[in-house]
């Protein structure tokens, strides 16, 4: 026997085979189960939001439409009792009707303040419409509000 090297005669290792992606974990179906249940809620929530402000959308399209009509025809006492009018639809729509049916004059003008506090609206604003010769008002001012409030009223529902 001749003096050899004892780790010649090993054979090379064997490398195991690669552990594959498939079939998968248990934890990853619960992972991909959780995903798919937080993907359907958020999707139920946003198209249940889309549908609830709805109401927005069409009354931001009605003023526009109302805007356009201004600045053909210019009859500022029109276009104050329209968006005056339209600003009440919006309010029975968001709000119960026992709170915004019955309010006029300072009244509404305080209901349209206090419920959104990013659209100030002048204090003649909404007795214009009643008057025989519309107040010198800034109508540009008006539908700035009146798109503001229709935006960002707060509905405590």
């Amino acid at each position: 026997m001749s003096p050899q090297d004892p780790l010649a005669g090993l054979h090379p290792l064997r490398q195991p085979e690669p552990i594959g992606w498939w079939p998968l974990a248990p934890g990853w179906w619960l992972l991909i189960a959780l995903l798919i249940l937080a993907i359907g809620a958020l999707a139920y929530v946003l198209a249940r939001r889309h549908r609830a402000n709805a109401y927005r959308r069409m009354a931001l399209t009605q003023l526009e439409q109302l805007r356009q009509e201004h600045l053909r025809n210019g009859d500022d006492t029109a276009y104050l009792a329209s968006t005056n009018a339209l600003l009440k639809s919006v309010a029975l729509r968001a709000y119960p009707r026992r709170d915004v049916a019955a309010c006029s004059g300072d009244s509404w003008l305080e209901f349209l303040n206090k419920r959104c506090e990013t659209a100030r609206f002048p204090a003649d604003f909404v007795t214009a419409a009643y008057r025989r010769q519309c107040p010198d008002m800034d109508i540009e001012n008006i539908h700035h509000c009146a798109a503001n409030w229709i935006k960002r009223h707060e509905v405590n529902a």
